[in-house]
């Protein structure tokens, strides 16, 4: 029998939350979590009641009044969860996997009308994949599944046996979801893709074209260097065409098997497509070479029900008003998290990012927001973005080293990479997407503008080749507006001290 009220004279010391006074009882998902032992990632607020009539938050808890307190049963902290925290599928998943099946048959029947009652019918059955033996709900009002001051929904689609609309996004193999914070409303209301027109329309269509050129190479490079590559510069290049493609072909497990050869010309050394054996991102003990896992991948024959459950979330999605940057955090980061392929996933995850946004119109025709460059400037606060959906989860992960010091998962885990909390995920995205929209584009824009005012002001003073005019300027930019001492004795040696001493005044004047 699971045992709700826990408060007991100690202090709650809860999956690494920071310790409660014995003056708190636990609420919603923790209560529940707690008293049945449920093997499932921690949400990243927890609920708790205390004795002051007036809430408060302590670290990530959120601490209720004492006239909030449930019921001290399943179905009083269910519903306090489904009130107050949202949906969340990991823990009602290993829950409906542990409780006996008579008993939330049993709570459904004691209020067959209540909008969570229906609401945990539906849930119920649209996780376990099978139905309850209670017969259709012919009364009640059609709810929502997913309360959208919470969270975020997609469209609706009616369920009639349990009379609620369900607008979950995404499908019973692939459905995380984002609530509802002061920053992601804010940088929604910002309507930063509107803002990107508007600046984009302003600009003169050559220097437009030009500023995307560069831009595309920029987050080509930038996502090799994330990974701590430095490839030759047709790769660069090949690289940089596939992304400025993005949002042209259809989403499949077949693109994305295409982009992989695209990312790895060279696959000797590697196989191709999506895995047959485990995987893990991490570092090998120096002397046994052992694995150091800080993320596990998904099991290989979890994959094709991973991935496809992915491309049917992104299908169900993207025809709807769902947010373009929330959709392409789902789907990018639940890339990255599946981890498919041997080699490849950090690009091709950047790369979806780029897909979504185009395919959602976002981005204006012919212009890549260079992402992957702004992650490189937050490469730490990216890492830690990666690492907050890794890390919890690794507790959950029972492996053994292979012969080959790779990983073999022993337990069921397809779970823990379909339903999840991207929240985190959500508001690191769209904050790089403001920094884009905001700074990096029209920056990028400025600069080009004064290129070639400065161009300009050099040719009508020097006869020089555009080539050589824009390594001199590049040099310029490169030293703080002065011509080093190397450079005024090798490429620019037949310039006076004069030429150089204007030209650097209005490289100042320009670029200051």
């Amino acid at each position: 029998m699971a045992i709700y009220n826990r408060n007991s004279q100690t202090k709650i010391n809860f999956h690494g939350f920071p310790a409660l006074e014995s003056e708190f009882s636990l609420a919603g998902y923790a209560a529940i979590i707690d008293a049945h032992k449920l093997q499932a990632p921690t949400p990243d607020n927890l609920y708790a009641i205390g004795k002051k009539h007036k809430k408060n938050t302590i670290g990530n808890w959120q601490i209720f009044t004492p006239r909030h307190k449930p019921k001290e049963t399943l179905f009083g902290h269910l519903t306090f969860a489904l009130k107050y925290e949202g949906i969340d599928l990991a823990v009602l998943n290993a829950l409906f996997k542990t409780i006996d099946v008579k008993e939330i048959e049993e709570i459904i029947q004691s209020e067959p009308t209540g909008s969570y009652c229906r609401r945990l019918w539906f849930l119920w059955e649209w996780l376990r994949g099978e139905q309850l033996g209670i017969t259709d709900a012919v009364t009640g009002n059609f709810v929502p599944v997913v309360n959208t001051n919470l969270q975020y929904a997609a469209k609706s689609i009616q369920s009639r046996r349990h009379r609620v609309n369900n607008n979950l996004p995404g499908t019973p193999n692939f459905c995380p979801l984002i609530r509802k914070t002061e920053v992601l409303e804010r940088l929604i209301k910002a309507k930063l893709a509107e803002t990107a027109a508007q600046q984009i329309g302003n600009t003169h269509p050559d220097l437009l074209s030009r500023a995307a050129a560069f831009l595309l190479l920029k987050d080509s490079k930038a996502s090799y260097t994330i990974e701590g590559e430095a490839p030759p510069h047709n790769r660069i290049e090949r690289w940089g065409r596939a992304i400025g493609e993005a949002g042209t072909r259809e989403l499949s497990i077949a693109e994305l098997e295409h982009l992989q050869t695209k990312v790895i010309a060279d696959h000797r050394f590697m196989n191709r497509g999506v895995r047959s054996e485990g995987g893990f991102v991490g570092d090998h003990d120096r002397s046994t070479g052992i694995p150091m896992p800080v993320h596990i991948s998904a099991k290989p024959n979890d994959l094709p029900a991973l991935l496809s459950g992915l491309i049917d979330t992104h299908n169900l999605l993207k025809e709807s008003d769902f947010d373009s940057v929330l959709l392409a955090t789902i789907i990018a980061f639940g890339f990255v998290f599946i981890h498919p392929f041997e080699d490849g996933n950090g690009r091709i995850h950047r790369y979806l990012f780029h897909h979504v946004l185009a395919e959602k119109d976002f981005v204006p025709k012919g212009m890549v927001f260079p992402v992957a460059a702004v992650i490189l400037e937050r490469i730490e606060e990216y890492r830690k973005t990666l690492e907050h959906f890794s890390r919890q989860r690794l507790d959950f992960i029972e492996w053994r080293p292979t012969v080959k010091n790779n990983v073999e998962v022993l337990n069921h885990t397809a779970d823990l990479y379909r339903y999840f909390d991207a929240t985190a995920q959500a508001e690191f995205l769209f904050s790089c997407v403001e920094e884009t929209v905001n700074k990096t584009l029209p920056q990028e824009v400025e600069y080009l503008k004064k290129h070639d005012l400065l161009n300009e002001f050099i040719k009508n003073h020097i006869d020089m080749p555009d080539k050589l005019v824009n390594l001199l300027i590049r040099f310029l930019s490169q030293n703080q507006g002065k011509l080093s001492k190397r450079a005024r004795e090798r490429e620019f040696d037949k310039l006076t001290d004069a030429e150089i001493s204007a030209i650097e005044e209005k490289h100042s004047e320009f670029f200051t």
